[in-house]
């Protein structure tokens, strides 16, 4: 499972009127290789259909989509945001990292 914390699902939320999303739109948060950790968060809006191996959550308000391979790396993770000095932003808040690099956008298990 994949949660979305209050301030994250107001932020995404928000964007999506901002920028004209379509009422069915959903955002399909991944991994891939690379980064200075070894692995990589992706994450983009889409409303598309879904593809086979699709998981799909939805958590305040936001469904969220993760293909099953990058969900054995993101199981138990909180995409939240934040707005303090050291970044605006959203991230995510993954028990499976066993390192992060110091930006935040990649890690290892």
């Amino acid at each position: 499972m994949i949660t979305v914390s209050e301030k994250a699902g107001e932020y995404i939320k928000a964007l999506m009127i901002k920028e004209n999303h379509a009422p069915d739109t959903f955002v399909r948060v991944g991994v891939k290789g690379g980064g200075c950790s070894g692995l990589e968060y992706v994450m983009k809006f889409e409303s598309t259909d879904h593809q086979e191996g699709d998981q799909t959550f939805e958590d305040r308000g936001v469904k969220i989509v993760v293909q099953m391979k990058s969900l054995l790396y993101l199981y138990g993770t909180e995409l939240d945001y934040s707005d303090g000095l050291n970044g605006k932003g959203l991230y995510f808040n993954n028990p499976n990292a066993t390192r992060t690099c110091s930006c935040g956008e990649s890690f290892a298990v």
